[in-house]
């Protein structure tokens, strides 16, 4: 479950955020731009028949819109617009069994802050977190063979709930700062923290399911994007490659490795394709708390830090086809693209090792 930037950021290395309304969930966020100083231009002769190199200095925030204009022009053309996403019935808050454990914040409506502690396991926390992250998986894996043309989200909640509490665990959206569900469904133009509700999924969609669990006292937190039916390669595409730029992401994980790695090489790969990686939410240490230090950015930054040898956070890149910008509804979580774009995401929790990072979110 992502998170996003709320913090005074230095002017240095970020740029104003969004005027629209933020996420209930946000937290963090921040951006680098690295581009070239100037264009150049060459003309052939002056008078004393000598070449003249003239040079136009254009800002990095220029020459950011500018490249931004262009992709977000060209992304129109990649596919064919879908109706927007509507909100359905939200149907209430579903009971969990007194004998399971649950987290702190399970009976309050505020929203938990970003704890400042490193999630650092000793040999018992590992296994800990191995269950939990395991279960999660076996979850997501479990709810992705729901989806299907004309079943709701809804339907897709109750099921991932009732699996969560018969394996003992506490769905960790639960409660979480208000959250009304057990787990975050995002279809379409939807880029994170959708609300389940009686909308049925139709032919040709795209849906993240984020799912995390609170097993014996360590959440697990993992996310897939799915296909729903007949799909259009343009959305494919993103796809396919959201979940490419997660994995080269982890790739570059290991102890001592500087976090802004994972940035970079997620830039890197999505800018090939002409996709946005969107800046605003970003992953999270995860561990005895839902959502701790470090930040994880996913695009280009400089923000200092190096990974440890038994640290866990998360990794979830989120990609678009056009803006990169977002609005959020008036229940204070479903974020969505402001132009109406689709987005897709994909979520690991990590284990950092001494030569590279496990993967602990998969079954």
């Amino acid at each position: 479950m992502a998170v996003v930037d709320s913090l005074a950021l230095s002017a240095s290395l970020r740029r104003p955020s969004s005027s629209l309304p933020s996420s209930k969930s946000s937290l963090f966020s921040a951006s680098l731009l690295a581009f070239p100083p100037a264009r150049v231009s060459v003309k052939p002769t002056c008078p004393n028949g000598r070449l003249v190199i003239v040079s136009k200095k254009v800002s990095g925030l220029e020459e950011a819109m500018r490249i931004r204009r262009e992709r977000e022009l060209q992304s129109t053309k990649r596919f064919k617009r879908r109706p927007p996403l509507r909100r359905g019935r939200v149907s209430p808050r579903l009971p969990v069994p007194d004998n399971i454990p649950k987290p702190p914040y399970f009976e309050t409506q505020l929203l938990p802050e970003l704890a400042s502690e490193h999630q650092i396991h000793d040999s018992d926390g590992i296994a800990h977190m191995r269950a939990a992250s395991e279960l999660a998986a076996r979850v997501l894996d479990f709810a992705g063979k729901l989806v299907k043309p004309s079943v709701t989200t809804d339907e897709i909640d109750k099921a991932v709930h009732q699996m969560i509490i018969e394996a003992g665990a506490y769905p960790s959206p639960l409660g979480y700062g208000g959250f009304p569900k057990s787990v975050c469904t995002s279809v379409n133009e939807c880029m994170c923290h959708g609300i389940p509700d009686s909308r049925q999924l139709q032919d040709g969609d795209i849906i993240n399911i984020d799912v995390t669990v609170y097993l014996n006292g360590y959440h697990g937190d993992t996310s897939k994007t799915f296909l729903c039916g007949n799909v259009s390669d343009a959305l494919k595409k993103l796809v396919q490659v959201t979940e490419e730029c997660m994995e080269r992401g982890i790739a570059v994980c290991k102890d001592g490795a500087s976090f802004k790695k994972i940035g970079k090489r997620i830039s890197e790969h999505a800018e090939k394709y002409g996709f946005g990686v969107v800046e605003r939410f970003v992953g999270h240490g995860v561990g005895t708390v839902f959502h701790s230090q470090p930040i994880i950015y996913h695009h280009r930054n400089e923000e200092p830090g190096t990974m440890v040898e038994g640290q866990t956070f998360t990794i979830e890149p989120i990609l678009t086809l056009g803006s990169i910008e977002c609005r959020t509804w008036p229940d204070n979580w479903t974020t969505l693209t402001a132009d109406g774009s689709p987005a897709a995401q994909f979520e690991h929790t990590i284990l950092i090792t001494r030569t590279g990072a496990e993967i602990l979110t998969q079954c």
